[in-house]
């Protein structure tokens, strides 16, 4: 697959993927409607932009990166032809189903829509269900060694700086 396919892929990928789980369904759930669950929810709704806005840039980078180092797209039908380890997923190897989550947690906070949270949950244990039960084996079979080494390395879930980088002293 050429970096253009790629691309082409990812961009279908982009909008039926998180762009239903983290988009359409939080507005059918909510309108996007604002609430007020709480006195002096604003500061809360900071949070909740900050999360959206971050989780949106990380899976959009993310997507553009399965483009250009793996030269393929997220989708398992179209997989990437190299193993992706470089950027951000030097730290954590699902920074994509992290955004995810982010973005519909922060539109709980953002909205003041709790049943957000209720949703987020459930689509998080459907994240470790899907990477446990057909990612982590599919990635195994396709890229074997590097794959165990990569997994070995790198946290699934709770970023951290990989061992010699020196950018985590500020």
């Amino acid at each position: 697959m050429g970096r253009a396919a790629a691309a082409a892929g990812s961009a279908v990928f982009f909008v039926l993927a998180p762009g239903v789980v983290a988009g359409l369904i939080p507005w059918w759930l909510t309108g996007w409607r604002f609430l007020d669950p709480l006195p002096y929810w604003a500061p809360l709704r900071l949070l909740g932009a900050l999360l959206v806005i971050t989780g949106i840039a990380v899976v959009v980078r993310a997507f553009a990166q399965f483009v250009t180092e793996g030269v393929g797209t997220p989708a398992p039908v179209a997989p990437t032809e190299q193993l992706v380890v470089g950027g951000l997923y030097r730290y954590v190897r699902n920074p994509m189903y992290l955004a995810v989550l982010a973005i519909i947690a922060g539109q709980a906070l953002l909205l003041g829509q709790l049943v957000l949270l209720l949703y987020g949950s459930a689509i998080a244990a459907a994240f470790v269900a899907f990477v446990r039960g057909y990612e982590e084996p599919a990635l195994r079979r396709r890229y074997g060694a590097k794959y165990d080494s990569y997994r070995r390395a790198v946290p699934g879930w709770w970023p951290r700086y990989p061992r010699g980088d020196t950018r985590r002293r500020r």
